[in-house]
């Protein structure tokens, strides 16, 4: 097996599949990347048996083949070497790297036992704009439980109906929406998704205009350009979200979001992990005093101009939650809607809606 191919694009491949090698499997064949040569491009693929990647890249291929390369060092000796043409020579026993003047000689693993890819039926399918899919995708995902007992939680809910697409992401302490209208109709489509797989597709360099999505039984695949990612579904009931989300407020007040986005950053320097961000929030003077307090650290207190609809109220977030939310929001203005100091605190784009979210309070000292 021989063939030849840039540099950046052999790394750009390795990095896509790599993400899918097993990393403390105990089947050695699973922490490699599978390598197939053969007309005019390379096949490259991994799994570790719950996410399969596959990717294809075009490459000069002198001698078809197939073999598996160990996945980290292949990626860490590709990644060292220059922008320039890559040539490997892989025999049963060993990949032979030359690029420039360096030269690598890699033991190869027997590609007769690595894994299949897994072949799908779609039963449920879902094509949208990739920057949709990217800019929605981050908006939510910073909000998935990273705990795995409740798996549910560290997906992201995804749902589509007619035009309208919606993706939710919560932790249980707060909860993120994201809404979009497609300009094609899409079939119903609804499913739980892990969020770090959505985050490492939607992270990825542009390659086309399009990202598709399908269902099959407990598997989601994913295609993009020259892609496909194979995951499990996470199975179980999404929570209710909606029935956190009020449907009126008792005070709203309009922030300039970059302005609190600064105020609350420099009001948390004198917090610690327990200490709150607290919002005093006056409609007679039309601000808001943001404020802490940390035992044996100190204190920190500044007034921004806000417009202040309805009651006086005073609540407390926390800091993370609060500055977590507010650098997702892309309007110049921000709206914070409540209902009372112990009730949920909603954070809105202003303009025109398409993203929510909501913290829970915690109580103020």
């Amino acid at each position: 097996m021989k063939f030849s191919i840039n540099q950046s694009e052999f790394l750009n491949a390795l990095t896509t599949v790599a993400k899918g090698a097993a990393t403390k499997s105990t089947l050695p064949i699973l922490s490699g990347i599978y390598i197939k040569a053969q007309e005019e491009s390379l096949t490259l693929e991994a799994t570790d048996l719950d996410l399969s990647i596959r990717c294809t890249a075009s490459a000069l291929i002198e001698e078809e083949g197939e073999t598996v390369i160990p996945s980290r060092l292949l990626t860490d000796v590709i990644k060292s070497l220059p922008n320039e043409a890559v040539h490997l020579d892989i025999t049963d026993e060993s990949a032979t790297i030359i690029c420039d003047t360096a030269s690598f000689s890699i033991k190869v693993l027997p590609y007769q036992d690595f894994p299949g890819f897994p072949e799908i039926t779609p039963e449920q399918t879902l094509t949208i704009p990739f920057d949709t899919f990217s800019y929605m995708v981050k908006k939510v995902a910073h909000v998935v439980s990273k705990d795995e007992s409740r798996a549910v939680l560290t997906g992201i809910y995804i749902d589509v109906h007619d035009t309208a697409l919606r993706m939710v992401a919560t932790d249980s302490y707060r909860l993120a929406i994201a809404d979009q209208q497609l300009e094609e109709e899409q079939e119903p489509f609804n499913a739980v998704i892990s969020g770090s797989f959505l985050m490492d597709v939607a992270g990825m360099n542009r390659q086309a205009d399009t990202v598709s999505l399908a269902l099959s039984d407990n598997q989601i695949v994913i295609s993009y350009g020259n892609t496909t990612f194979i995951n499990r579904r996470i199975e179980g009931n999404y929570p209710r979200y909606n029935q956190l989300i009020p449907d009126s407020y008792t005070t709203r007040a309009t922030f300039n979001t970059q302005q609190l986005i600064d105020a609350t950053k420099r009001t948390s320097i004198m917090s610690n992990k327990t200490a709150a961000a607290r919002f005093d929030i006056n409609a007679a003077s039309q601000t808001t005093q943001l404020s802490t307090a940390a035992q044996d650290i100190g204190a920190a207190t500044e007034t921004i101009a806000s417009k202040v609809e309805g009651e006086d109220i005073e609540i407390a977030f926390n800091f993370g939650y609060v500055i977590s939310g507010l650098t997702s929001i892309d309007s110049k203005e921000v709206y914070l809607e409540l209902q009372g100091p112990m009730k949920p605190g909603i954070l809105k784009s202003a303009d025109d809606g398409s993203y929510l979210y909501l913290m829970m309070p915690v109580r103020c000292s």
